[in-house]
């Protein structure tokens, strides 16, 4: 088991963990929460022993073996399928015997050698990495493709297969649904229930945590809490501590004010005196509850839109997809990947938008958005339409090298020349002021956005959309690096807005909590899902496992 005795952890000078002590069983699966900046990353790296203790006792068993997502981009030319195997340190370590003990001619060595291979599941190694790329996203014809050739995101994905690859006995997960698909999602939860190691994860994602966890630890106060319970418990059972802490403090008070009353009143009493004087020593042994202290909440709202058309689009026979590139020769056909979309996008509308990865969601919002043109057909926008867009991959809009300020300048500017809405002051103590509605404050509104946390700058792009006072909001994502408060704070916003919203996400609570109705984006078209999530996550591993049984066919005719 992991044994944390009166552990005290520093960064720099502040001090993260505080003589505290938990223990964590073998085979438990572990959600570790607390706010951002409490140390839960720390703690990991403490884990691993990339990080010692200041003080007290850390002990994890040392002959289990640890798997951790590496936090590097890799770069390599390998094959996917190739970069994923070399996880299996031990099949790794079994191929390195076989080739020294070929190499020296050693009958004996070479008989055990490939006897441990055999034993590190030689014979289905491929199949079984392929099974972790497959379930991850990516598409059969990707499994030889280099590594370099995919996104930074695909390649995290990569990372997480390769540490999924690993035989382990303690499995760390930081954020790993950050750059995952709803349908990647639940594959991973699938497969981490299965998982009997212990496990350690951190994670925003309320859902995703319930559904893989039994115990939780709580970093608060520099004090590590355990509640046994998935999330969900955990909020129910720390809501209880505190009304009681709350409710034991008061009391506690009331009888320290009688105390000292009694102590004010007699103290200079001669018959009094002894009996004041016994008070004064209760008070002082008394341990002193310390008031509840709540976590700040972060809330916001979106301004009322200045106008509501409807419809706010409509689409007729249209197809999305890409532009055939400029080095492509004359007469090169455009990649489709949604075609002939006839629908229509009405004022006050919730539309979540679904899809196994790959079907194109992201093409149909990014062309909604006017990032790119419609292939063909037409989309028809309504008079007044003023499109709020949240990009994937937040630094589509942002410039790592300017500061919030000079964002919310630049936008103002925009804005007002464009006549667009938004704001119609853009004094520089107007806009500074906004800014701290979404917590930047102080020198944050001058730090460089390439230096800022993947939440600092999906909250800056929040603060920038709500400043342009949208009707339609273009959500891809939006959750990705924010924590659980600001996810929380999102979807209140979200219900309270007028306008119209269209949804991808793979935060199901979000989903449940915003959407009202549902798109499918599948096999090349867009299609009502009369569903719910539940409905929808079946559908998902219906697709998944038809996907996994048509990559192994051609190995199969090949055996």
């Amino acid at each position: 088991m992991i044994i944390l005795k009166n552990v005290t952890l520093r960064r720099g000078a502040k001090v993260l963990l505080d003589k505290t002590s938990v223990t964590i069983n073998p085979g438990e699966k572990v959600g570790l929460v607390g706010r951002n900046g409490t140390g839960k990353s720390t703690l990991f790296a403490l884990l691993n022993g990339s990080l010692h203790e200041d003080g007290g006792d850390c002990n994890v068993p040392p002959q289990w073996r640890m798997a951790q997502v590496a936090q590097d981009m890799p770069e390599t030319t390998q094959s996917a399928t190739d970069f994923v195997l070399e996880g299996d340190t031990l099949l790794m370590a079994a191929r390195e015997e076989v080739r020294l003990s070929e190499e020296g001619d050693d009958g004996m060595r070479m008989a055990n050698a490939y006897m441990v291979l055999a034993d590190a599941g030689e014979h289905d190694a491929p199949s079984r990495a392929q099974s972790l790329i497959l379930g991850l996203g990516f598409t059969v014809a990707e499994l030889d493709n280099p590594v370099n050739s995919f996104s930074g995101g695909w390649r995290m994905r990569l990372q997480l297969a390769r540490a999924l690859m690993c035989p382990s006995d303690l499995l760390l997960l930081d954020e790993p649904t950050n750059h995952l698909d709803l349908d990647a999602l639940i594959w991973l939860e699938t497969w981490l229930k299965r998982y009997a190691g212990t496990m350690l994860v951190i994670s925003h994602d309320r859902e995703f945590l319930d559904a893989i966890t039994e115990v939780t630890l709580h970093i608060d106060n520099a004090k590590l809490m355990r509640y046994g319970g998935n999330y969900s418990a955990f909020e129910t059972m720390r809501a209880d501590q505190m009304a009681l802490q709350q409710s034991t403090m008061v009391k506690q008070q009331d009888k320290i004010a009688h105390l000292q009353k009694f102590i004010d009143r007699f103290k200079a009493s001669a018959s009094k005196a002894k009996q004041a004087q016994s008070r004064v020593k209760a008070l002082e042994r008394m341990e002193r509850i310390a008031p509840v202290l709540a976590d700040a909440e972060f809330t916001f709202e979106f301004q009322e839109p200045d106008t509501l058309p409807n419809p706010m689009l409509s689409m007729q026979k249209a197809s999305f997809g890409y532009a055939p590139p400029a080095d492509a020769p004359a007469g090169t056909a455009p990649t489709i990947i949604v075609r002939n979309v006839n629908r229509s996008v009405h004022a006050g509308q919730r539309i979540g938008i679904l899809g196994a990865n790959g079907q194109g969601k992201s093409t149909l919002v990014k062309t909604i958005a006017r990032t790119m043109p419609p292939v063909s057909g037409e989309i028809t926008e309504g008079r007044g339409l003023n499109i709020g867009y949240f990009a994937q991959q937040e630094l589509d809009v942002l410039h790592p090298g300017d500061t919030p300020m000079q964002h919310m300048i630049d936008l103002a500017k925009v804005t007002l020349a464009t006549n667009r809405g938004g704001w119609i002051s853009a004094r520089e103590q107007d806009l500074r002021n906004f800014l701290g509605t979404f917590n930047f404050s102080g020198d944050m509104v001058k730090q460089p956005v390439g230096t800022m946390s993947g939440g600092e700058k999906a909250r800056l792009v929040l603060c920038m959309i709500v400043w342009q006072r949208p009707n339609l909001l273009l959500l891809d994502e939006p959750t990705n690096h924010l924590d659980l408060s600001t996810r929380e704070a999102l979807g209140v916003a979200l219900n309270e807005f007028e306008g119209t919203v269209m949804l991808v996400s793979h935060d199901r609570a979000l989903l449940r909590a915003v959407c009202d109705e549902f798109w499918l984006v599948t096999r090349g078209g867009v299609v009502p899902f009369d569903g719910d999530l539940e409905d929808y996550q079946r559908y998902l591993l219906d697709e998944a496992k038809r996907t996994r049984e048509a990559a192994a066919s051609p190995q199969k005719r090949a055996a």
